[in-house]
């Protein structure tokens, strides 16, 4: 296929008759599923579920987050042409991928999300596919988690983040988008002598035993170093990747609720991701892409690269 494919291909979410391979309808044009791949129920056989949870109440600053699936698919249709530049492979042609939808949950019932997230992405780990998510506000990554740790136990956790999200929260009840690794560790789903945070840049009393690798670490020790210090924490252990994209600078992600300068730049965050090539990943999301605060598109941009790199990393050991 090339691109004068696009006289004939349009709607490749819905007509495309293969799982695999890259697509060249008219970026501007036809059914927005992540990267032109088939939207489907059906999870036989495949490798990667994309997912989005269009959900987020009471961030810190800027509500918007429920409209990042969305925007995060129509970003993406950039990238649905070529393989990711610079990988090597094509993670499209070696992995059956496609785009599992949104969850669905009704939005006057905000009690009964976090059993729904947990359902949602149990079902698509119970059909052997790793999921990729779409968020939502950093809370979904709780429910996540849990789905995950029920069947593979706890995990190591590779968090991108400008805020290390262990505040103090013992509410079993509250849905809270800052504390969701409090609770992921005090519940047992995340094993915090094998997980790390990265780009972090705000204080928090107790990070509860999170190697911290703060943004001025990064832009001080650089990219290697730092790449050495997660594989020595993370080892062989089975990992999670959660990108929340305040973990970029403001320059780079405008597009989020909370915003804090002095982050890592696009160039960075792309090394690093890439650097991770081989560790045993298991799934993993990119959460809390604003689009009503960034009208140049750039957020949203940048997480469908996020997601991209996702499904290359969980299809490094396949190519």
């Amino acid at each position: 296929m090339a691109l004068e494919d696009a006289k004939t291909q349009v709607d490749q979410a819905f007509t495309r008759d293969s799982l695999r391979g890259l697509s060249f309808e008219n970026a501007f044009g036809g059914a927005t599923s992540f990267l032109r791949r088939r939207y489907t129920k059906d999870l036989t056989g495949v490798d990667v579920a994309v997912t989005g949870i269009p959900f987020d109440q009471a961030v810190t600053h800027r509500p918007g987050a429920r409209f990042g699936p969305r925007a995060i698919r129509e970003a993406s249709t950039l990238q649905a042409f070529d393989p990711p530049y610079g990988w090597g492979f094509d993670p499209l042609s070696v992995m059956d991928v496609v785009d599992y939808g949104d969850m669905a949950f009704d939005y006057a019932a905000v009690r009964d999300v976090p059993a729904r997230i947990d359902a949602h992405l149990g079902t698509i780990l119970d059909a052997g596919a790793a999921p990729v998510t779409l968020g939502g506000d950093h809370f979904v990554t709780l429910p996540i988690l849990r789905a995950v740790a029920a069947r593979r136990g706890p995990v190591a956790l590779i968090q991108f983040d400008a805020h290390s999200d262990t505040w103090v929260d013992d509410d079993p009840d509250r849905i809270d988008h800052g504390t969701f690794l409090y609770k992921a560790i005090r519940e047992g789903l995340v094993d915090p002598a094998a997980s790390v945070a990265v780009g972090i840049r705000t204080d928090n009393p107790d990070t509860m035993g999170v190697t911290i690798l703060d943004a001025p670490s990064v832009h001080r020790d650089g990219v290697e170093a730092t790449l050495a210090r997660i594989r020595d924490t993370v080892g062989d252990r089975p990992c999670y990747l959660t990108f929340d994209i305040d973990a970029l600078d403001p320059a780079f992600a405008p597009g989020t609720g909370t915003p804090v300068w002095g982050g890592l730049a696009s160039w960075q965050a792309a090394a690093l991701l890439r650097g991770l090539a081989g560790l045993d990943l298991i799934g993993g999301d990119v959460v809390e892409v604003s689009p009503p605060y960034d009208t140049t598109g750039a957020t949203a941009i940048a997480g469908a690269h996020v997601a991209m790199e996702l499904i290359a990393l969980l299809g490094w050991n396949r190519r």
